[in-house]
């Protein structure tokens, strides 16, 4: 449990260390997110189908198959419903960074908002790994969506300070996303700690979340300003780290 909190509050930190990072490089250029959300995107990608998805089947038995794409469509369906509530966060970001002056309060609270409600089920991602007996897998997961928080914290910053958000009040709210995200790992370890019967679920659940959020947010946000190549090649670059550390650690 002393294992799961710390990770969750890894998880949560990193949106922080980002946030940081976005006071230090408010002016960051697209090439450079873009190449820093691929990374991430090819981390993730490798966690969610080797770390979640693979495990479901294995767990599964004999209806592994059916409990796993259910799994991943209703993951992933939970977030295509939470996208008609909320605004697309890696859009909005990109759209508030690029017009500082017509920035409005109401919408850069609502974009931090969306982001905040974003991370609890990518929290309940990381939560779940560990309901596996593979606690060095689970790190893997959660590492990989902690990568994936650095370059969501900096997008943040810029916008609210270009709305007159104070410096303290900015980093006040950097922290309530991350908080979030810590609930939603501790809620995706309780949820299977339960109940082992939802595990399988849960594990494709999770893995479909991250899927989607790779493929609807980050892939096409890094293809949107002319860094395609650069892009692809960090995201491959991501996916064979995080291969790579996971055969390592066996």
């Amino acid at each position: 449990m002393t294992l799961v909190l710390l990770t969750a509050l890894g998880v949560g930190g990193a949106t922080m260390i980002g946030a940081l990072l976005g006071f230090l490089f408010k002016k960051q250029t697209h090439k450079f997110s873009d190449i820093v959300l691929s990374f991430a995107a090819g981390v993730m990608f490798c966690a969610a189908v080797i770390g979640l998805i693979m495990p479901s089947l294995d767990y599964g038995g004999e209806y592994g198959i059916i409990i796993t794409v259910a799994g991943i469509f209703v993951g992933a369906l939970f977030l295509n419903v939470l996208d008609k509530l909320v605004p697309h966060l890696h859009k909005l970001a990109g759209a508030d960074i690029e017009s500082h002056h017509q920035t409005n309060l109401n919408k850069v609270l609502l974009f931090v908002m969306a982001i905040a409600i974003h991370n609890l089920p990518e929290g309940l991602a990381a939560g779940v790994g560990f309901g596996t007996d593979n606690t060095e897998q689970a790190l893997v997961i959660a590492g990989g969506i902690a990568l994936q928080n650095i370059p969501e914290g900096m997008i943040i910053i810029a916008p609210m300070l270009a709305a007159g958000v104070s410096k303290g009040r900015t980093l006040l709210l950097a922290l309530t996303t991350g908080l979030v995200e810590v609930v939603g790992t501790l809620l995706g370890y309780f949820s299977v700690s339960l109940s082992t019967a939802v595990l399988p679920f849960m594990l494709a659940f999770a893995g479909g979340v991250m899927l989607y959020v790779i493929s609807d947010e980050m892939i096409p946000e890094t293809h949107a300003h002319g860094n395609e190549r650069g892009a692809t090649f960090s995201f491959l670059i991501g996916f064979c780290v995080m291969l790579i550390t996971d055969v390592l650690l066996g």
